[in-house]
């Protein structure tokens, strides 16, 4: 690389400072830092943390600053930072530590962790300049001394946060008081409850498995440990699954905190408002962070705790390489930061059980008394009682005790949900003769119906088929095979005819509904919370939960039902909850108990036999055959690693599945990185998907 004698100013190069950068340049023989010659013009601006432009094999190329050195191990000539986009120190130190450290969790590299934890710089909102008293806030809500930290080149141009409450731009905000004192009256129903608030407020890293009662103002409890952080003078991340989630904690920590002393993060804000809520968290206005799966990398100063709600939903997995889940990078980034940490929900995960196996986390539960006077009365249609009574409950979809379990409750006055795992109208039919599967003539994808009055569909090329015969038999006559949304609330209309039946689902998603007689058809997430609570929640269509093709196919039903029944009022204000299932199943089981801890050992206990994770670590490499065994060819794999497939993917394509003990996992990693290095260092032309503790296996 040659060198820019215009911008050395006459300062020989060997005395001039050097930045070591992280250039985004995806390709795994390039994941390190390289090191360039800053010219005294940029010697104020090129601190650790801004963006930066530079010359890389004779390209213009972005990246960040990582840190400033006297000297380089280069024994070349090093060229200069082209340009210092911003003196903008957009990337924390503590951030970048952990994009490292999940960069090398995940056979990653470090440029592609990063795109993900820093947003995409929007120049206007960063140009914005705050009155000149503007000035930061510590976690405690006191105004920041001097001392607090490092003077920025950007602090003159500072703005306010933008949160529930909180000041308009290009205003100063008010000097903030310590947040009132925390209410421990709903964390002291939990054994431990009132104790791990105490050890917030105290600075402790307190970490925790949390477990909701059911009908728990969850986003109010987060709120209050949130409090009882900032109290402490430390800073808070929290990591919710949706929008909707997010707005009720952005309401809790409004109501808990006060205004001024959070921010919400959400990619449906739009770029310029979600860019200006990032520089208040990295600017230090805020001391806490809300946010869904992207706020797992917000910048605080003083981190104190990080919380996660619902860590089993699948939104938490990251779709884009390399592919982190947001728990493992929250509790990653608890470990390197020596900060509290909160996994919460109704249910319990096995990876969240295997932490409090290896006591890494406590456990925060309601004893039993405390529990039956929160839940719902929970019976199943298939047990032998049910069977005496109505000989048809194993075969209807919707069984007498379910139908008179909502006509009581739409009786009572209150609403009723009806959770049905399918969207749409019919989404599977079937020859109504043979009972074969109705397939697409052109593409053998599946034929759906939208409407009673459509012709059939295909679910993957969309043409109509409205010709269709059957090629086993011939028959022109279609059935349901899978029940939708739709279709249940047509059902239920003539059911119930003087009843309001409403939906809520991909189209249309209910945040609340009133306490009024009513029937709310719900898929699996979509469920409104109503006010006072359900008097009934009827779990309909189990099959298609429970017989998935899905190691946690178990582990997501109980999710998803312990999420609905938790919106139900407790058994003693009526609330009831009739699952359609056989009594005798294990998930039904936890369920009627309402122990997802007993379930959730159970579950970890069977993985562990079988070598599923979280008790081992798998790796899922995905490609042309060519290539992925041109990866393991290269691949140093750890000793005793299994090496499981192929197994068809699709668009022609093969997967293998690398299976270790868990304390060969970072070996695994380096040794992927390592062959996907050499890969693209020899410059291969057919891709491979690399992807440590995939999401699904099958």
């Amino acid at each position: 690389m040659t060198t820019k004698s215009a911008r050395s100013e006459r300062v020989p190069a060997e005395r001039l400072p050097v930045a070591r950068v992280c250039v985004d340049v995806p390709l795994p023989h390039l994941d390190r830092p390289f090191d360039y010659l800053v010219a005294a013009a940029d010697d104020a601006s090129a601190q650790p943390g801004v963006r930066v432009k530079v010359r890389f094999a004779g390209q213009l190329v972005g990246g960040y600053l990582l840190e400033r050195a006297e000297t380089s191990p280069h024994g070349g000539k090093l060229a200069y930072l082209d340009k210092v986009v911003s003196p903008e120190q957009i990337l924390d130190p503590e951030v970048a530590r952990l994009a490292r450290a999940v960069a090398d969790r995940y056979a990653g590299n470090l440029c592609d962790v990063l795109r993900l934890a820093v947003p995409p710089r929007h120049a206007r909102v960063e140009s914005q300049a705050a009155r000149p008293d503007d000035q930061p806030a510590r976690p405690d809500g006191q105004p920041a001394r001097p001392d607090d930290q490092a003077p920025r080149p950007d602090d003159q141009t500072a703005e306010p946060a933008l949160a529930e409450g909180s000041a308009q731009p290009g205003a100063p905000p008010a000097p903030l008081e310590p947040p009132a004192p925390v209410d421990t009256a709903g964390w002291a129903r939990y054994s431990a409850g009132a104790a791990f608030l105490r050890a917030l407020e105290e600075g402790r890293n307190a970490r925790a498995v949390w477990g909701a009662l059911p009908g728990e103002e969850w986003a109010t409890r987060i709120a209050e440990a949130a409090a009882a952080t900032v109290r402490g003078g430390r800073g808070v991340v929290i990591v919710v699954a949706d929008a909707r989630d997010l707005d009720r904690v952005d309401r809790a920590l409004g109501a808990v905190l006060g205004p001024g002393r959070h921010v919400a993060l959400n990619a449906a804000l739009g770029p310029a408002e979600r860019y200006r809520r990032f520089l208040a968290a990295s600017r230090h206005r805020v001391p806490v962070v809300a946010g869904t799966r992207a706020a797992m990398w917000a910048p605080t100063a003083k981190l104190g705790l990080v919380v996660i709600w619902d860590d089993g939903d699948d939104l938490h997995a990251e779709p884009r390489s390399p592919y982190p889940h947001a728990r493992e990078v929250l509790l990653t980034r608890a470990s390197l930061a020596g900060c509290a940490a909160l996994v919460a929900g109704f249910t319990r995960t096995g990876e969240a059980q295997l932490l409090l196996e290896t006591g890494w986390a406590r456990e925060i539960t309601a004893d039993r008394d405390t529990l039956r006077a929160a839940a719902p009365a929970i019976a199943p249609t298939g047990d032998d009682p049910q069977l005496a009574r109505d000989p048809g409950a194993a075969t209807a979809r919707l069984p007498s005790l379910a139908w008179q379990t909502a006509r009581q409750a739409l009786q009572a006055g209150a609403p009723v949900l009806v959770q049905v795992p399918r969207r749409g109208y019919l989404p599977s039919v079937a020859c109504a003769e043979c009972r074969t599967p109705a397939r697409c003539p052109h593409c053998s994808g599946p034929l759906s119906l939208a409407g009673a009055r459509d012709v059939p569909v295909c679910r993957w090329c969309g043409r109509a088929a409205a010709a269709y015969g059957c090629p086993v038999c011939s028959g022109r006559r279609l059935r349901a095979s899978v029940t939708g949304a739709r279709r249940t609330a047509e059902e239920l209309g003539r059911a119930f005819p003087d009843t309001t039946v409403r939906t809520s689902g991909r189209d249309e998603i209910l945040d609340t509904v009133p306490a009024e007689p009513a029937l709310i058809v719900a898929t699996p997430g979509a469920e409104p919370v109503a006010a006072n609570g359900y008097g009934a929640v009827l779990l309909l269509d189990t099959w298609a939960l429970l017989t998935r093709s899905d190691l946690r196919a178990a582990e997501e039903t109980m999710r998803r039902w312990l999420n609905a029944a938790a919106l139900a009022r407790p058994a003693g204000a009526g609330g009831r909850v009739v699952v359609v299932a056989d009594g005798s199943l294990v998930t039904v089981q936890a369920l009627i108990r309402w122990d997802p801890g007993w379930f959730a050992a159970r579950e970890l206990a069977e993985r562990r036999e079988l070598g599923f994770p979280p008790a081992s670590r798998m790796a899922s490499i995905t490609g042309k055959p060519a290539a992925v065994a041109e990866l393991l060819a290269a691949a140093r794999l750890p000793e005793g690693a299994e090496v499981l497939g192929p197994v068809p993917a699709d668009n022609d394509e093969e997967r293998m599945l690398l299976r270790t003990r868990r304390s060969q996992a970072a070996d695994l990693a380096r040794a992927l990185h390592e062959a996907a290095a050499v890969r693209t260092a020899k410059k291969a032309a057919l891709p491979v998907r690399v992807e440590v503790d995939p999401a699904t296996l099958f």
